[in-house]
């Protein structure tokens, strides 16, 4: 996270928990959907109030299709720039993954082959993002429950190669690593002992739950202690400038959302916003 107001614990802004947000009192940052943001429009009731009090508010896309084989589309880059631009953001950040083929929509992220082909295409769509955004950008590696049978890369290698050629940022989802863990097997230790650490501009943490024996990132369970216990060495190895809960239904009573945020600021060892 760029610029000294964007350190420490935060929380994913959704109208659903705007009164909430706004009454946390040692916030330092929040993360909002770019595509639910209207970048020559009023801002959500809420938001305008948190940038005037000094909360950095990071637009966090997912409809560009970075990991597409076609290029990104520049109408969906223009508006994560103009997002950006409208809230005055420290940086933009997005997934490496596709949403599309074929003019078709999946309306889900979907996972890339670590191929050589596959950097390739990740590359050259953050490239053509990049030299149209106002501010950094970081990538965030998705969620899986499967791999593709061509892979010629590990997670961290693929990961690394995008990071190295594109100089971009790096959104580590903590949950994400321990799902794709527990899923695709490995141990998550080893895939932060190989990534470099050094590039997160800031972390995701949420909860998830077991089905049909497949661990699922829901966004809408409790942090199990496993994802805290990742945090802790992730935090060990180098603590990210920032963390970021992230809640997207199912919304809890604002006491075990405070106390969430309480857990997470105790594994990270910032200091506690509620």
């Amino acid at each position: 996270m760029t610029g000294p107001s964007g350190v420490g614990i935060g929380i994913g802004w959704r109208p659903e928990i705007a009164g909430f947000v706004a009454g946390l009192p040692g916030l330092r940052f929040v993360e909002v959907v770019a595509e639910a943001v209207a970048p020559a429009g009023p801002l959500p009731d809420g938001l305008a109030e948190l940038r005037e009090r000094g909360v950095d508010v990071v637009p966090h896309g997912v409809r560009l299709s970075l990991g597409g084989a076609e290029p990104v589309d520049p109408e969906r880059v223009a508006h994560l720039a103009g997002v950006a631009a409208a809230l005055d953001a420290p940086l933009v950040s997005e997934h490496i993954a596709f949403v599309r083929a074929g003019g078709l929509e999946a309306g889900h992220l979907l996972p890339l082959p670590r191929s050589r082909e596959a950097v390739a295409a990740v590359v050259a769509n953050v490239r053509r993002t990049q030299a149209e955004l106002p501010v950094p950008l970081a990538l965030e590696p998705i969620a899986a429950l499967f791999d593709w049978p061509d892979d010629e890369l590990d997670e961290a290698d693929f990961l690394t190669e995008i990071l190295d050629a594109t100089g971009a940022l790096l959104l580590l989802d903590v949950a994400n690593v321990h799902a794709n863990a527990r899923n695709r097997g490995g141990d998550p230790t080893e895939l932060l002992d190989r990534l470099p650490l050094e590039r997160i501009a800031y972390a995701h943490v949420a909860g998830g739950a077991e089905h049909g024996g497949f661990y699922h990132d829901t966004h809408t369970d409790p942090m199990p202690e496993a994802v805290l216990d990742l945090v802790r060495e992730l935090c060990a190895r180098h603590r990210p400038p920032a963390l970021l809960l992230e809640r997207d239904g199912h919304y809890p009573p604002a006491a075990e959302l405070r106390a969430e945020l309480d857990a997470l600021a105790a594994a990270s060892g910032h200091p506690v916003v509620t």
